[in-house]
């Protein structure tokens, strides 16, 4: 008998649809076969499902079975597959197809007892089932909140493959699982640390500021001890909530990548990703022989640090370039290639010298300035180029150390953020993506104008520091977000003169 369900595979952090055949023949060895351009993980789930069929009491197919896996042109990847092939098994053994089977999407991995363990991608996939007008999903328990977060769709939570039959056949009445997504982001959405918690650095909180107002790049030296982390983990609690769009599309990433928690529904907090500076290329911008997303896409919406900036290999750092332009990337592989969002704010640190206490007027530096040259040019012209804002960020005094009064907090500095974003959405037509640091060619010379002063002052830093054509226009960008945080229509001389200040690194040649 022939049995078909539907069910996905995963291509990057989309779901595929994949419809699960599964014919036992009237006669024949009891053998199973599985086609339609399986990976490992799918060839030998036959004896994950064989055993867990055993251990629930259910008689497996005892004549010839074979398994299509449409459509046979799409690489399916995963152990997803295991619960609708173990269903389609069982119903063509028995004879009987029940009416909701054609009904319902299925996924699951199946453990050797027949539990249902969790699988990556149960957002992508519900919004597919959504998309396709199936009536619901059939999911494991762990992933039940999380596509709970598609409306319009019935959730079935199933514990054990015994549980999917029963649902299936009528026999075990199970509800479907609702959420409240507003709920959810409101609980959900709260940090740890406070800009109030780094003592000083008040220079640094004002660039930051700014960084996060126009979603400008940024680049912190100073000596070890400085604050550079903590600021950088503080960075996404002055930015705007996450959107509904926005939670939903960082979500989908991290459910495709295994990272979100069982049981979570949503990313309600921006994400922060630190990956070590030993991270290799795939690890950073993602790839692999089954390409998958990197920290730069995990950090969608939120901020990319990187600590230790020149100790990164060179050739790694170098494969930020194209996702840090285009808000994304591209992975190719001979049959295909995947994209990955990957707009996010990148936070670098690094010391002013090999041994860190170059600008630190209490430890003396050992360096010799061939060394300090020779460590600045581990990261390349290009991609300095493309970090907007440059900021020293000096030892912390004892005194501020001390200092009863909290600094500035993240609520004040969140109000001037949200402020210049608002300015920005009025002046970009509502587009909820764009920012000033997205700002492309045309777009700076009409918004971006100058008067005669600032026109001086521009043309004199252009000559002094040597800028870029590239830096050219990211000064007039973080000079834009200075103006809109300062509620200003147009950009002052003191705009200008404080953006040029923020390209500290052009001062070395």
């Amino acid at each position: 008998m022939l049995v078909r369900l539907q069910s996905v595979t995963l291509a990057g952090i989309d779901a595929v649809p994949c419809e699960v055949e599964v014919n036992v023949a009237d006669r024949g060895f009891a053998t199973a076969t599985i086609v339609g351009l399986p990976d490992p993980a799918v060839k030998e789930s036959l004896e994950r499902i064989r055993t867990a069929i055993g251990n629930c009491g259910y008689a497996g197919p005892r004549n010839r079975t074979v398994i299509n896996l449409a459509p046979a042109d799409v690489r399916k990847e995963g152990p997803a597959l295991d619960l609708p092939i173990a269903l389609g098994m069982l119903f063509a053994e028995d004879g009987s197809v029940p009416e909701s089977l054609g009904e319902y999407v299925v996924a699951g991995e199946l453990a050797l007892d027949g539990r249902v363990r969790p699988i990556r991608g149960a957002l992508s996939m519900a919004l597919l089932a959504r998309e396709r007008g199936a009536r619901g999903v059939v999911v494991p328990h762990d992933n039940a909140n999380e596509a709970a977060v598609v409306e319009g769709l019935d959730v079935i939570a199933v514990g054990s493959l015994t549980d999917a039959v029963g649902f299936l056949t009528e026999q075990l009445p199970l509800e479907p699982v609702r959420l409240d997504r507003e709920a959810v982001l409101q609980r959900a959405g709260r940090y740890e640390v406070d800009f109030a918690d780094v003592r000083g650095q008040e220079f640094a909180k004002r660039a930051l500021t700014l960084a996060a107002a126009g979603g400008h790049n940024v680049l912190l030296i100073g000596p070890p001890g400085a604050g550079k982390t903590l600021m950088a983990k503080c960075l996404p609690t002055i930015l705007p909530p996450l959107t509904w769009a926005e939670s939903l599309e960082t979500t989908r990433i991290w459910s495709a990548a295994g990272e979100l928690a069982a049981g979570a529904s949503l990313m309600a907090t921006r994400p922060v990703r630190s990956p070590h500076h030993s991270a290799s290329a795939a690890a950073l911008v993602g790839g692999g022989t089954t390409p998958q997303a990197g920290e730069v896409s995990l950090a969608h919406h939120g901020v990319l640090f990187l600590d230790e900036f020149p100790e990164f290999q060179r050739s790694i750092l170098e494969t930020l370039r194209q996702p840090m332009e285009d808000g994304e990337v591209v992975i190719a592989r001979a049959h295909s290639s995947v994209r990955f969002p990957a707009q996010f704010m990148l936070v670098a640190a690094m010391n002013p010298c090999p041994c860190g206490y170059f600008t630190d007027a209490r430890r003396p530096c050992k360096c010799t300035p061939p060394q300090i040259e020779r460590y600045f040019a581990r990261v390349s012209g290009p991609l300095i180029d493309r970090i907007d804002i440059h900021v020293s960020v000096p030892a912390v005094d004892i005194q501020d150390l001390r200092r009863g009064q909290p600094g500035t907090e993240s609520g004040t500095m969140r109000t001037a953020v949200e402020r210049a974003r608002q300015r920005q959405g009025q002046r970009f037509g509502g587009e909820s993506t764009m920012l000033n640091a997205r700002m492309g060619p045309r777009r700076v010379r009409e918004y971006c104008p100058l008067d005669r002063t600032c026109e001086s002052i521009l043309r004199q830093a252009m000559s002094e520091l040597g800028l870029s054509a590239r830096a050219h226009d990211k000064v007039l960008r973080v000079a834009r977000t200075i103006a809109d945080i300062d509620g200003s229509d147009d950009i002052r001389s003191e705009h200008l003169s404080e953006a040029v200040q923020y390209r500290r690194l052009d001062r070395r040649t």
